[in-house]
């Protein structure tokens, strides 16, 4: 896990989710520990995004029995949610390059 500018993290957490959740379904406690494994998060910053995506349409919800533990709230992306997920993918990586060109011609002197 890299520590990462509490800004960059904010711009970047809902693309995560979203790339997550399109793989496969997954419930909220299984996303923090997913998300934690790339920027340092804790539940009370993942659990409003995935309210608000579900508010949003992007998002649904179901429940599912668990073998550890009480019922799961999973959630499912949806045909909005993959469109949305495109477009900040796409807003992303033309981001990056052009943050990164920019850095590389300000090392050259």
């Amino acid at each position: 896990m890299i520590e990462i500018n509490t800004q960059f993290k904010k711009g970047v957490l809902e693309l995560l989710v979203l790339v997550m959740v399109e793989k496969k379904d997954m419930y909220g406690y299984e996303l923090v520990e997913a998300v934690s494994k790339i920027v340092d998060v804790n539940e009370g910053t993942i659990y409003p995004i995935l309210k608000r995506l579900t508010n949003e349409g992007l998002f649904e919800t179901y429940l599912e029995e668990s073998k550890e533990g009480p019922v799961r709230k999973y959630y499912h992306i949806t045909v909005s949610g993959k469109e949305k997920k495109k477009q900040q993918l796409e807003e992303w990586l033309k981001f990056e390059k052009s943050v990164n060109k920019f850095i590389k011609k300000g090392e050259v002197k």
